[in-house]
């Protein structure tokens, strides 16, 4: 099994839940929710999409680092730190 196999997994798992937050928000524009109430909904919806990108990004940097070296157990934990930091203050 591939490394990235169970990120892989958990993005898609991630991907199902803001899915199910996309149509939640569609109710609320359906039921007249009030603005402030959708908007923050939105907010959480695009913060758990911008997690999701960086976790990729994070699968993007190591296999192109791999194409050129061998990624030890330190250079995997420093790109997960970088990945962590950059979903932190996105």
């Amino acid at each position: 099994m591939d490394k990235w196999d169970k990120k892989r997994k958990d993005i898609g798992n991630r991907l199902a839940r803001i899915e199910g937050q996309v149509r939640g928000i569609q109710r609320q524009l359906e039921n007249g929710a009030d603005c402030e109430a959708i908007a923050a909904q939105m907010s959480a919806t695009r913060r758990a999409m911008d997690k999701a990108f960086f976790t990729m990004m994070s699968c993007a940097m190591s296999q192109e680092i791999e194409k050129h070296t061998q990624l030890s157990d330190e250079m995997a934990a420093g790109v997960e730190d970088i990945s962590r930091i950059l979903a932190k203050y996105s």
